[in-house]
């Protein structure tokens, strides 16, 4: 049976996505995102947001290491080595996210929700052409729904970070 997230998405991240893609609007800046544990809700929540979602570019939901691989260049290496769940992995499917796409700036989530890890989620928010901003956090075991919105805020402000960053680049 699937978790559903109840209630509604919180308003503090509801905000924040907002206030990310008028950040992109005003910029006019593209966003992607490369998601596993989240299942593309960042994607879903960029999307849902009238007046703005056209600054998200693409999504992609890597679920499994062969789509990590196949569909943003995660290598076999780094998927065998340091395993789907580590800092290596959230760079490269970052960066790839960037190199698959026009986005200016994708961010990647991979973590796990459940298990004996519960509550670890990677982060990286890729620049093109720029340098690659790690987050690493730990929500401890507090069910999947709370792992996934603590994975959507964090994810949302790499965004915000990543924006500033550019701002001040140009």
């Amino acid at each position: 049976m699937a978790e559903a997230l109840d209630p509604a998405i919180p308003d503090d991240i509801e905000r924040l996505a907002q206030e990310v893609l008028q950040s992109a609007c005003d910029r006019e800046l593209m966003l992607a995102t490369a998601e596993s544990c989240t299942g593309g809700l960042l994607a879903s929540l960029l999307t849902d947001i009238p007046g703005r979602s056209h600054a998200f570019e693409r999504g992609f939901v890597t679920y499994s290491d062969d789509a990590k691989h196949e569909l943003l260049g995660v290598s076999r290496a780094i998927l065998e080595a340091d395993g789907a769940v580590s800092e290596p992995c959230a760079r490269a499917m970052a960066e790839g996210a960037v190199a698959a796409s026009r986005a200016h700036l994708a961010v990647s989530i991979t973590g796990f929700a459940e298990g004996p890890e519960a509550g670890l989620v990677h982060l990286a928010c890729a620049r093109r052409g720029g340098p690659t901003r790690i987050r690493t956090e730990r929500f401890g075991d507090v069910g999947r729904a709370e792992v996934r919105l603590g994975a959507l805020r964090a994810g949302l402000q790499l965004f915000a970070d990543g924006l500033r960053d550019l701002a001040r680049a140009a």
